[in-house]
């Protein structure tokens, strides 16, 4: 199986199936003599991790990650990073009469054509516990970020039709962990629980939206043609599971704008140059101009409910089943540190390619 790399300068290579002894990741590229905080890591890793309230899978994973290569006396050697997170909580016997079975909006069927072969448990390699990976890679790219004052922060916008109407793009996110589903707002946030509540009582699922601003970024990240930064950024986003789309700027909004409503014009201001609006996003002819990049990332329902479906087995019978096991009803909240850390993961291997 190919497509388990990402990046250039910044190597990340993720391994493991979600029912295995492990994940794990390798990250090449991560420069020398740079001082860790594995706290910080341990505070990523609980934000995503399962188990942490009551509107998330009850899957507890202690998400203990241990560094094997490439971090000496707490600092960075340059040599590839390796590490581990050992999976514990494990109840494989919950897919035993889902092996046979083509689930709904899983990669069930197109691994199984695919591969000829596929791990069944908990989705194996398609399964949203090898993001824990991410997440600690991502924890190490936002320490080198911090360290050239580039922050990146992401929070939820909209869970299912709730929506936390909030445009403007310079807010300070603040108390953002106090809230249960991750937004800004306590009024929305409470409207946002008890949506996802109601629909776990009706034993189904829902979706929405992740905003992540990335803050002090310098001009000149990112290369045309194909490595254009927010194509990158597109790709990153688009690979976390359940991602069904990725806008940056003013999005798909933009396209009901007049050319003279949304031209970023440009001024300068206190010796630097900046735009008077930036529905640019921060990136125009895929490199950054150095106002703060901004984007969106939709997340579908999680295909996993207790309502009764249909479907099929491999020989092609009809089959009703309802889905068992431990599940998220909403994926959105512990989105937000997966979301974070690929674009820090993005943002650090196009800063290292300058």
């Amino acid at each position: 199986m190919s497509g388990n790399s990402i990046g250039k300068k910044l190597v990340l290579t993720t391994f493991g199936e979600s029912h295995g002894p492990c994940i794990g990741g390798v990250i090449d590229g991560y420069p020398a003599d740079l001082n860790i905080d594995y706290d910080d890591i341990k505070r990523e890793l609980a934000r995503r991790k399962p188990g942490q309230s009551k509107l998330v899978t009850p899957r507890k994973e202690e998400d203990k990650v241990e560094f094997l290569s490439g971090i000496y006396k707490g600092k960075t050697l340059g040599t590839p990073i390796a590490f581990i997170l050992k999976n514990k909580d494990i109840k494989s016997s919950d897919y035993d009469e889902l092996k046979d079975l083509y689930r709904p909006s899983h990669a069930d069927y197109t691994y199984s054509v695919k591969y000829g072969h596929r791990d069944e448990r908990g989705g194996g390699r398609a399964s949203a516990r090898e993001t824990a990976v991410r997440v600690v890679a991502g924890a190490l790219a936002k320490q080198f970020l911090a360290k050239h004052n580039i922050f990146v922060n992401a929070y939820v916008i909209r869970i299912g039709d709730v929506e936390y109407e909030d445009r403007d793009v310079a807010h300070d996110i603040v108390n953002i962990e106090e809230s249960l589903v991750r937004c800004p707002d306590p009024k929305v946030s409470e409207q946002m629980i008890k949506h996802i509540e109601k629909v776990k009582e009706e034993g189904d699922s829902i979706g929405g939206v992740v905003k992540c601003i990335v803050k002090n970024v310098k001009p000149g990240l990112g290369s045309p043609v194909f490595d254009k930064l927010h194509a990158d950024l597109g790709k990153a986003m688009l690979s976390i599971n359940a991602v069904k789309g990725f806008e940056y700027g003013s999005g798909f909004e933009g396209s009901k704008m007049k050319g003279s409503e949304h031209n970023d014009a440009f001024e300068k201001k206190n010796n630097e140059v900046i735009t008077n609006t930036n529905y640019s996003g921060g990136i125009q002819g895929g490199i950054s101009n150095g106002m703060d990049i901004y984007f969106n990332v939709a997340f579908k329902p999680t295909p996993t409910i207790k309502k009764e479906q249909t479907t099929i087995d491999k020989k092609g019978n009809k089959i009703k089943f309802a889905g068992e096991g431990r599940h998220d009803p909403c994926v959105v909240p512990r989105a937000v540190p997966v979301v974070e850390a690929m674009a820090a993961i993005v943002m650090m291997d196009h800063f290292l390619r300058v």
